[in-house]
């Protein structure tokens, strides 16, 4: 029997018993090392298995093990779209029959130039801002409970560096990332990334610098490459997972993500695979003028015409009232002209609208960086803040002095099931105190930005197909005045208040109840503190 049939039975059984599909890894290496390189890989779940991954390090492939979809993408599709605008995304689009038809590495570098040419280096927030959501979103639960049992973690990815390292740090707590490297040309990207060699150049002296020499078990995908297994030769073993591995696994549920997502930016709602980047172009032109229809109609018919018309064009309003609603009767408002002050959590800019609409009284919002375009389409009176307490504590005196008032202490959005801190102050103005629960919930467009254009927050909420409001009244809470804002021998002071207050609506939500204010999520998003 020759020498090469011996070891092309060898190679056709193990492929066989242990691998079913694993194709053509095996092909470059000498015959000398031939039998203790295939002994070297195993199936991914006995990896679950072992008991001694905390004194292991654990190196994985982003894209081969950690993300359940094969397809990069909607990834991209996101940058085009977040960091660049619509045309990008189109043009990307377009390319995509394209794409599918190349080689992988042809199809990385096609979609790196559309993606990342021209765009300044030091302003790409993309990666750290919006991408993260998605990306939790597409993790597997199983995979994750195995990093966690793991010591040291070094994540692989064929990805640019920009688009996954502030995901993989941040988010899953991964102690080295390497992705590949983009072009730089006077602080711009060209949209060229570094060839292989030089990332694999690169890693080695990541590796060094980090510690990472020896107890490394590698987790790859069953279509390693040649370069992957160069990458992962340094490893005692390297387990494989397979398709049926990923498509069994769960997603990872947002209670077990191994830091909470609080903030993301962006304007899309639902990740951008092929079909539903179709949906988008294709209803991108008519909910633009479903929104101005809806607008319209908003601005200038009555309340009690414009409802229902809102309702036939796909808008979704349920409304709780408390048990006992509070008014103010004609003996109050002759002792007391003050209005209400009613307190909600901060979802969108519309909020106050909505709450204009289910008490069919006018009513006038209180809000922070709004925008002269958006105060110009308001259907009712908005002002706008100016973050100085004094002034500002006036202003909604002045105001409650003219009738009723609606401010959100948060003092800005949060899309997640999460309340900032809200700001006290509303606790020393209002008599009464009426908390009010709001959620909302898009299926494409987000109407909130932290770095875009806020003039066109409420377009891009209306132009959702359906989008739906739900909002609470909770029991009524009685304010506090100047006198006793203070919490010295057992008064309750204006932060019991302004807690209480959040509290009670963040029962009624499910929310849960955090310290973050406006600062620390612009400081997240955009790297600021919330200067818009």
């Amino acid at each position: 029997m020759s020498k090469s049939f011996f070891f092309k039975i060898l190679f056709l059984f193990f492929n066989r018993i242990l691998f079913g599909k694993v194709r053509g890894f095996h092909r470059n290496l000498s015959n000398n090392h031939a039998t203790t390189q295939l002994f070297k890989y195993q199936k991914y779940p006995s990896l679950a298995l072992r008991l001694d991954l905390l004194s292991k390090t654990l190196i994985f492939n982003v894209e081969e093990v950690l993300l359940k979809s094969p397809s990069l993408f909607p990834y991209f599709m996101l940058v085009a779209f977040e960091a660049v605008g619509s045309l990008r995304a189109i043009v990307l689009f377009l390319l995509y029959p394209l794409i599918c038809l190349v080689s992988e590495e042809t199809g990385l570098k096609i979609m790196v130039m559309v993606c990342f040419f021209g765009i300044k280096k030091e302003r790409f927030k993309v990666g750290r801002a919006v991408l993260p959501k998605f990306y939790l979103e597409d993790v597997g639960l199983e995979i994750i409970e195995v990093l966690k049992r793991g010591g040291k973690k070094v994540a692989v990815s064929k990805l640019p560096q920009v688009m996954v390292e502030d995901f993989l740090r941040e988010y899953l707590e991964i102690d080295v990332v390497v992705g590949r490297e983009l072009k730089v040309f006077h602080g711009y990207f060209v949209g060229l990334i570094e060839e292989k060699k030089k990332d694999m150049i690169r890693l080695e002296e990541i590796l060094v610098k980090n510690k990472v020499d020896s107890n490394m078990i590698g987790i790859s995908g069953f279509n390693i490459s040649l370069d992957d297994h160069q990458l992962f030769t340094r490893c005692e073993e390297i387990y494989l997972v397979g398709n049926a591995d990923k498509r069994s696994w769960q997603r990872l549920p947002k209670q077990k993500y191994p830091k909470p997502l609080i903030f993301h930016d962006g304007r899309l709602a639902l990740r951008p695979t092929p079909l539903d980047a179709v949906a988008i172009f294709m209803w991108a032109p008519f909910g633009f003028i479903l929104a101005i229809f809806r607008i319209l109609i908003s601005n200038s018919l009555p309340t009690n015409i414009s409802t229902p018309l809102n309702a036939f064009s796909g808008m979704y309003l349920t409304t709780t009232m408390a048990k006992n609603p509070y008014s103010l009767s004609n003996t109050e408002k002759g002792k007391n002209s003050r209005g209400l002050l009613y307190v909600c959590n901060h979802r969108t800019l519309l909020d106050p609208v909505y709450l204009n609409v289910i008490l069919n009284k006018s009513v006038t919002g209180v809000t922070y960086s709004v925008s002269r375009i958006s105060e110009m389409l308001s259907p009712i009176k908005t002002v706008r803040l100016s973050r100085n307490r004094d002034q500002d504590g006036r202003m909604v005196e002045s105001l409650l002095n003219q009738g009723d008032v609606v401010v959100c202490p948060e003092g800005t959005t949060c899309r997640e099931p999460y309340l900032l801190r809200f700001s006290p102050l509303f606790a020393e103005l209002g008599d009464v105190i009426v908390p009010v629960a709001i959620d909302t919930h898009v299926t494409m467009f987000y109407g909130t930005t932290a770095s875009g254009l806020k003039c066109l927050d409420p377009l891009f909420c209306l132009m959702n197909p359906t989008p739906m409001y739900t909002v609470q009244f909770l029991e009524k809470v009685s304010g506090l005045s100047k006198s006793c804002s203070t919490s010295s021998n057992g008064v309750v002071s204006k932060f019991d208040v302004a807690n209480h207050v959040q509290s009670e609506i963040g029962k009624a939500l499910g929310f849960e109840c955090t310290n973050l204010t406006r600062r620390d999520k612009y400081l997240i998003l955009v790297g600021n503190q919330g200067k818009v």
